[in-house]
């Protein structure tokens, strides 16, 4: 299936100890690069989510980010730091005796407020809770994610086969032009020699017609034509199949620029080089498309 590389995705799970959040968003990238932002408890998670999201993703820079709430003090404790209370109270007291007037109780209310007397701390973590919880947020956000990029990539799609059609049409107006090149030239040499010599010498109409098929040997362009023509229908099966087509495209979009090129160069002709500048502009349209593409 034909996936833009761009796209956003959010997940949500949630039971009676926790809340978490997923959300992933990338952008164009020209290989797989993946970044997991978690909380840093729940970071031993990291590779295994790297993994999943690669099974789903071939190409992109991708952000995967989790949020979490813990709803319940069930995974928590509080550690109470009895030195630090001592060194606070000591400090207090002294701090008492050295400045006479100094007004207030060093009690426990004061104590405790202190930073790191009192201190909430997580107790060991249940990891396949933790895994089960962070993976479904993930999947659904996957989901999402993958819908919106099938989406949109479907619409790169039509607008590439759209264009590969013009491209088509144009080829076939090209190939019908081609023939009549070497037919063309023969008459412009005639006109100019006639022209040049006044009518009094007759013209070697085998040398005419000589240098006439030296010049449509020159300006053949059927190879380019029929490569053209192939390319296209490659084009439209790349498209309609289900492997990740950005790599493929890209790599065909080089080739039937430079077949037109050639073209442009050999035929020496105007009505040509007008439909080579249409050809360009179509396939220059589709190498961009082709670069939000997975």
């Amino acid at each position: 299936m034909i996936r833009s590389m761009t796209g956003f995705g959010r997940g949500e799970y949630i039971d009676e100890k926790r809340s978490v959040i997923c959300e992933i968003k990338s952008v164009n990238h020209r290989f797989c690069e993946i970044t997991v932002k978690l909380p840093r408890r729940y970071q031993f998670a990291e590779e295994k989510i790297k993994a999943l999201v690669k099974e789903s993703v071939q190409r992109g820079k991708i952000e995967v980010s989790f949020l979490c709430d813990e709803l319940t003090m069930d995974d928590q404790k509080i550690r109470l730091n009895t030195d630090a209370a001592k060194n606070y109270y000591d400090s207090l007291m002294t701090l008492k005796k050295e400045i006479p007037g100094l007004s207030g109780e060093v009690d426990l209310k004061l104590i405790s407020s202190m930073p790191e007397v009192l201190k909430v701390v997580p107790q060991a973590e249940d990891e396949d809770e933790i895994y089960k919880a962070l993976l479904s947020a993930l999947d659904a956000a996957l989901e999402r994610y993958d819908s919106m990029r099938a989406v949109e990539g479907a619409k790169l799609a039509e607008d590439i086969l759209f264009r590969g059609k013009l491209i088509e049409d144009t080829v076939s107006e090209v190939e019908t032009r081609a023939p009549q090149l070497q037919a063309e030239y023969a008459k412009k040499i005639r006109e100019r020699i006639s022209e040049l010599l006044e009518g009094t010498v007759e013209i070697p109409e085998d040398r005419i017609m000589l240098e006439a098929a030296v010049f449509a040997d020159k300006a053949n362009i059927t190879e380019e034509i029929v490569r053209l023509k192939s390319h296209c229908a490659q084009l439209r099966t790349i498209l309609k199949g289900k492997e990740p087509a950005g790599k493929k495209l890209d790599f065909l979009v080089q080739e039937m620029n430079r077949e037109s090129n050639t073209i442009g160069s050999k035929a020496n002709d105007i009505t040509i080089t007008d439909k080579v500048l249409i050809l360009k502009a179509e396939i220059e349209k589709i190498r961009e498309q082709v670069q939000n593409l997975e």
